[in-house]
């Protein structure tokens, strides 16, 4: 069986170069944990670094975590679904919001359950996925803050998940000039403004990151170390806190093109292929993961002379070349994945998870 496995010191080491980052410029760091997709050994693995504020974007989660340690503060990191708000109550300490209505929904579940639920508003800066347009940002606070057992303890935005709009200076003053205005306005303290993400991490570097901005919501870098502005990993950080290990489970010397008619395979995609491939031949291992578990662009064999060339739903086709390693059935591969990659193998039900 295919496996991924967690190397527990490399991830320390990350985190440990994250906390210290955060510290030296008084921010605090929240965890996004969605990557582990609410497996409960590396969710347990995570709250062993000594995490304080875990972020996630499922309810089912933030559940795990919570029976992990009941003390972990989390938040829901996307605006509720009106069916979710009893178990975001129930689960998240803090929600983001950006509908009116939601949130009056949700200050009548939090009087039910007899709780006080923070939440952060999101306001819109770009990016074009959640956030509340900046026109009328002082008067959604205003109606917020009428409301019972609901404290605004937060505003934040997002940028690049959606159409990779970057966070920069000018943006990130706009979030902190909208906090000032309305704890002037309200008189109301707004202990977070949350405008850093991994892709905000290099304007600390820069001197860039606008002293207002307090809060930051990271993932990728530190499970991969990722420089996102760079597209390469930040010094003194691991991009191989997982791996991915697949069995060999046939290997043949076989034609590099196919033979016969060609149609269009299971992804309903077409080949073509060079006539100049015609009568070469070349070591193929089958090895026991597919499409099911992972897209083949999104994970890279770690031995350089091995090329992905081919995947249906359960199985992936690799070119050895002239096998120069000697590999045989039942040899493992080792493989490192994109943040897409990742996810998607975690998510796998059919993938081990394992730690080192």
């Amino acid at each position: 069986m295919a496996f991924i496995e967690l190397e527990i010191k490399k991830l320390k080491e990350n985190y440990n170069h994250l906390d210290k980052l955060f510290s030296k410029h008084d921010i605090q760091f929240s965890v996004v944990s969605k990557m582990l997709c609410g497996n409960k050994l590396y969710l347990s693995e995570l709250l062993k670094l000594g995490v304080k504020q875990v972020c996630d974007s499922r309810v089912s989660n933030l559940k795990t975590l919570k029976s992990i340690n009941p003390d972990i503060e989390t938040i829901y990191i996307k605006p509720p679904a009106k069916r979710t708000l009893k178990s975001v109550v129930q689960y998240a300490d803090i929600s983001m919001n950006t509908e009116i209505n939601t949130i009056k929904l949700l200050s009548e579940e939090a009087q039910r359950q007899n709780k006080k639920h923070k939440i952060i508003i999101m306001i819109e800066l770009g990016e074009l996925r959640e956030g509340i347009m900046g026109e009328d940002f002082m008067a959604f606070y205003e109606e917020v803050f009428r409301l019972k057992n609901i404290e605004v303890v937060g505003i934040g935005t997002n940028l690049t998940c959606l159409y990779g709009v970057l966070p920069n200076h000018d943006k990130l003053i706009q979030l902190s000039l909208y906090e000032q205005l309305v704890e002037a306005r309200f008189n109301r303290h707004i202990p977070y403004v949350s405008g850093g993400s991994s892709v905000t991490i290099p304007l600390i570097h820069q001197k860039l990151l606008p002293a207002g901005i307090n809060h930051f919501r990271v993932g990728e870098t530190l499970f991969m170390g990722s420089n996102l502005f760079k597209n390469e990993t930040f010094r003194h950080m691991h991009s191989d806190v997982f791996k991915l290990y697949s069995e060999i489970i046939e290997l043949s010397e076989k034609p590099q093109v196919p033979i016969g008619e060609l149609g269009h395979n299971v992804e309903g995609t077409s080949f073509e292929f060079n006539e100049e491939d015609k009568g070469k031949r070349s070591y193929r291992a089958i090895i026991d993961i597919g499409l099911l578990d992972v897209e083949q662009d999104h994970i890279f064999p770690v031995d350089k002379d091995l090329s992905v060339v081919g995947a249906s739903s359960d199985m992936f086709v690799i070119d050895l070349g002239d096998n120069k390693k000697d590999y045989k059935v039942g040899d493992l591969l080792e493989f490192n994945m994109d943040y897409m990659g990742m996810l998607r193998t975690i998510n796998s039900r059919y993938i081990d998870k394992r730690v080192k």
